[in-house]
């Protein structure tokens, strides 16, 4: 799971750069406000990518999921970018979990093939 919804949090980290930018031409928002919220929010993704197998980090994703959507009400566009990293995060959860348990039964089974049996 975790290399998956690392993938996902990296990408959401060039999407938000990128919305900075293109809030930077709203004359209605500061340079210094567009860059510290997007700064944050790109932290935050980073952060995430080392805490989403953590108690509370696939939630704080979700988070951030909404707030990206959220985003599209300064910029349009982050409406639709929102809603498709939300999928993409739904589905590293989602398959990453499966995986997750593949590789946990695969081992398992390793682990029983393994052992020498008493004679």
């Amino acid at each position: 799971m975790r290399t998956l919804c690392a993938s996902t949090l990296i990408g959401e980290f060039f999407i938000i750069g990128f919305a900075g930018l293109v809030a930077m031409k709203d004359p209605d928002l500061s340079m210094s406000t567009v860059w510290t919220v997007s700064g944050v929010a790109m932290f935050l993704c980073l952060v995430l990518c080392g805490l989403v197998t953590r108690p509370g980090g696939v939630a704080l994703g979700w988070a951030l999921q909404i707030a990206l959507i959220a985003s599209g009400f300064v910029i349009p566009t982050m409406f639709f970018m929102g809603a498709v990293f939300a999928a993409l995060w739904w589905a590293s959860v989602h398959y990453g979990r499966k995986v997750d348990e593949a590789k946990a039964r695969f081992a398992a089974a390793q682990a029983d093939s393994s052992t020498p049996d008493a004679v």
